[in-house]
C-alpha cells in the first residue's frame, strides 16, 4: 500500500523518507563531540536517524529519533544537507539537522547498542558509510 506522502508501507518501490540529525555537544576533553551509534542489525555506525511516521514532520522525526536512539534531548539547529542512496533497491532521502544535546542518557535499546561521543576527526573515521561523512564537514562549518 501507498501512503499519500509518496512512502511504501509495505515495500515496492517507493522513495523511503527519513531524518536525523548530526547530535553534537561540548567535549568534555574536545571542544566539540559528536554522537554515533552503532546498530548491530546492520553493523555500521551512523548519525541517529529514522523513517518518518505517518504524516510525520520530518525535523519533528529527526528530535524524536534521536532521543529513541541515545536518549538525549537535543535542540535543532541548521537544516543540513539532505542524504539520497539506494537500500535494496530502493531510494531512500535522509534529511539532518544540526543538534546540540542538552540532556539526557544512553540506554541500550531494540535499535542501538552503543553509543560514542568523538572528536569530529574521529567521527569522520569511524563512520562506516562514505555518505555520511559530508556531514562532519557541514557541521565545522556551521559551528565554525
Amino acid at each position: 500500500m501507498c501512503r499519500g506522502d509518496g512512502v511504501n508501507e509495505r515495500g515496492g518501490g517507493g522513495l523511503v523518507r527519513a531524518a536525523g540529525c548530526v547530535l553534537w555537544r561540548r567535549g568534555e576533553r574536545h571542544p566539540i563531540e559528536v554522537a554515533l551509534v552503532h546498530r548491530p542489525k546492520y553493523d555500521d555506525w551512523s548519525w541517529p536517524k529514522g523513517k518518518l511516521k505517518r504524516g510525520e514532520d520530518p525535523l519533528r522525526c529527526a528530535v524524536r529519533e534521536v532521543l529513541e536512539e541515545t536518549g538525549m534531548r537535543c535542540v535543532p539547529g541548521a537544516a543540513l544537507e539532505t542524504s539520497r542512496y539506494l537500500v535494496d533497491g530502493r531510494p531512500k532521502e535522509v534529511h539532518y539537522w544540526l543538534a546540540e544535546a542538552v540532556g539526557g542518557a544512553f540506554a541500550p535499546n531494540k535499535e542501538v547498542d552503543e553509543v560514542v561521543w568523538l572528536p569530529p576527526a574521529d567521527a569522520r573515521l569511524w563512520l562506516t558509510h562514505d555518505r555520511d561523512r559530508p556531514l562532519v564537514d557541514a557541521l565545522l562549518a556551521e559551528l565554525g
